[in-house]
């Protein structure tokens, strides 16, 4: 089985940088996705916002110049989190970052 995403798209709240009480480094940020695809041969205006999170030692490099309004393309696998309100969502787990 296969868990890969690919997703671009702008920064739209400030980043939050944190540490677990392990010392792993984490950055938290929302990305908001819009554009145009065809289905069933007809264009369709698609949009989503999702949470990312950049979480090891790479977390500071992949995100040292990410702010709020950043055009980036992300990669990375998705899993489900339930939050502490109880509300589950999808969140992107990023392991590769590129401005565009």
């Amino acid at each position: 089985m296969t868990n890969r995403m690919e997703l671009s798209g702008s920064v739209v709240k400030p980043p939050i940088r944190s540490q677990s009480p392990s010392g792993i480094e984490h950055c938290r940020f929302w990305l908001e996705h819009r554009s145009t695809v065809l289905e069933a041969d007809l264009p369709r205006q698609v949009y989503c916002r999702m949470p990312v999170v950049v979480s090891g030692q790479r977390s500071k490099t992949l995100t040292q110049n990410l702010v709020q309004g950043s055009n980036i393309k992300v990669g990375g696998f998705v899993a489900y989190q339930t939050g502490r309100n109880g509300v589950g969502k999808l969140v992107l787990h990023a392991d590769n970052i590129t401005q565009i």
